[in-house]
């Protein structure tokens, strides 16, 4: 019930009389209980703690980051594994990956190259990530999502 105070169950004027005493509040814990858990507390120390547990909740939580990669129809070989070589790293690291082709002018009759890019790009690191989303053309770019993989068992 509260600090110096059995736990017992109590009609609703002995609990407020015994806040009363004590001059402190008759605060409802659990309403959805039958019947509802009150607790003779100071009010604002409550709402203090209540605040700092979910504050510390929050701080916990994972943050996803999100690594961009640009790509063009045109991306030569080598910058291509240099980006994959990049994505690896950001994937071990557990960021997610957001490739992307940009078609510039008249570029975009080359989609199907940006396309098939955007795959290959997708199996060199298929042991590192999976595919949350396949290739989808928004406006003049071209994206592909990945996100890390599982950890690997040795």
């Amino acid at each position: 019930m509260g600090e110096n105070i059995k736990s017992d169950v109590y009609p609703i004027r002995d609990a407020l009389k015994i806040a009363a005493d004590r001059g402190l509040d008759l605060v409802e814990i659990a309403p959805g209980a039958s019947p509802p858990v009150c607790r003779v507390i100071e009010y604002q120390k409550f709402l203090y703690e209540k605040k700092r547990k979910e504050k510390e909740l929050k701080s916990k939580a994972a943050k996803v980051v999100v690594k961009e990669l640009r790509f063009t129809p045109t991306t030569d070989e080598h910058d291509f594994n240099f980006k994959v070589k990049h994505a690896k790293r950001f994937l071990e690291e557990g960021a997610k990956v957001k490739a992307y082709v940009h078609f510039r002018g008249r570029s975009i009759t080359y989609k199907e190259q940006g396309e098939l890019m955007l795959l290959k790009f997708a199996q060199e690191l298929s042991e590192y990530g999976k595919v949350e989303s396949l290739p989808k053309l928004e406006g003049n770019r071209m994206f592909l999502h990945l996100a890390p993989a599982g950890k690997k068992k040795n």
